[in-house]
């Protein structure tokens, strides 16, 4: 058993007030708390992790090449592996979500993306 006690967490802000903290950082499975700053988009990118975004407060929109859906308070998305998508904010105030990656992602994704 492995315990993530959330204030000692990894965490990083890859872009101003978008927060990104790492619960679960394993080869199998990684899970990332994260807070998007009102408005906010990430830029349009792909990884080759099935991903799972669950909403837990606010809304966000996801958009691929080929749709775009609205996600509110507990719902959630997977994203196929290599899926070119986006996730914004579409509130004047924070959303904060859960993004889960099978296999685990490297947490520095963004970290590296952004360079």
């Amino acid at each position: 058993m492995k315990v993530v006690f959330f204030e000692k967490a990894n965490f990083y802000e890859p872009q101003k007030d978008w927060k990104r903290t790492s619960l679960c950082n394993e080869q199998e499975i990684s899970i990332e708390y994260f807070i998007k700053p009102p408005n906010h988009a990430s830029p349009e990118h792909k990884h080759e992790n099935a991903q799972i975004l669950v909403v837990l407060k606010g809304k966000m929109s996801v958009k691929t090449q080929n749709s775009e859906v609205i996600l509110s308070q507990n719902d959630c998305v997977f994203i196929e592996p290599n899926e070119i998508h986006t996730v914004t904010n579409v509130l004047s105030e924070i959303s904060i979500g859960l993004d889960i990656f099978v296999p685990g992602r490297d947490f520095n994704f963004w970290l590296n993306k952004l360079k």
